[in-house]
């Protein structure tokens, strides 16, 4: 649920503006006066501000400076002031919006829906991508830990999929069966050796055209295994 503080003295106005927003389905704070408005901004969680410009002990101009200093949340100013030179100072200030008293509380409603929906397109678009490899139709997504051959998903076992990726990531390398067996099971290989080229083998089945030929995974006799790029 979105949290939303209100910085307003007049508390008939704030109240009323809680009320509509606690309708739509908003968590809503409330603080009277300038200083403990920005404190709690900035210590606490809130996705959003409604910040009067008028206010005892700080002004909105000053909130709303500060605020841009630590924080990149919605704020939007509300003031009794009609003069643009106002509306222009809070907007360069880096407020999102500013609107004139009185205003319909379902328009501030409005807004508000508005500039959260916004804020969270521009933090999605920041949202680190899947970690992905991608080699001649052989697609291994990191991150979800899938793996695809031409779009299509194949599916791996914990150490296959821990496997191919290791070989993957470390490409025209040629490596022992001993130092995978260490690598991928963390294990020294006693004997063990042998599950390394199972491991090899079912892989092959699920990614090469022909094993006996494979374009992914090469055998170097007597040493071990390579994957080629």
């Amino acid at each position: 649920m979105n949290k939303i503080l209100i910085i307003e003295d007049e508390i008939a106005i704030a109240e009323l503006e809680k009320d509509y927003l606690e309708l739509s389905g908003f968590e809503v704070e409330i603080e009277s006066t300038g200083d403990l408005g920005l404190k709690r901004t900035l210590t606490e969680d809130f996705n959003l501000v409604i910040l009067d410009l008028m206010l005892p002990n700080m002004d909105g101009f000053e909130i709303c400076k500060r605020i841009r200093e630590e924080k990149n949340i919605p704020v939007i100013m509300v003031s009794a002031k009609k003069d643009d030179i106002d509306k222009i100072r809070g907007l360069g200030l880096g407020a999102d919006d500013y609107m004139t008293k009185p205003f319909s509380p379902s328009e501030l409603v409005a807004r508000v829906k508005a500039h959260l929906a916004r804020y969270e397109r521009l933090i999605g678009s920041g949202t680190k991508e899947n970690e992905v490899i991608e080699i001649r139709g052989l697609k291994i997504d990191k991150t979800a830990r899938r793996v695809y051959l031409n779009g299509e998903e194949k599916i791996f076992t914990t150490k296959e999929f821990d496997l191919l990726t290791f070989l993957a990531e470390n490409p025209n390398r040629v490596y022992t069966k001993e130092e995978l067996f260490r690598d991928i099971w963390d294990m020294e290989s006693v004997g063990d050796i042998a599950t390394v080229t199972v491991h090899i083998k079912k892989i092959r089945e699920k990614i090469e055209f022909n094993t006996s030929k494979p374009q992914y995974i090469e055998t170097i006799w007597g040493v071990g295994y390579r994957f080629k790029v």
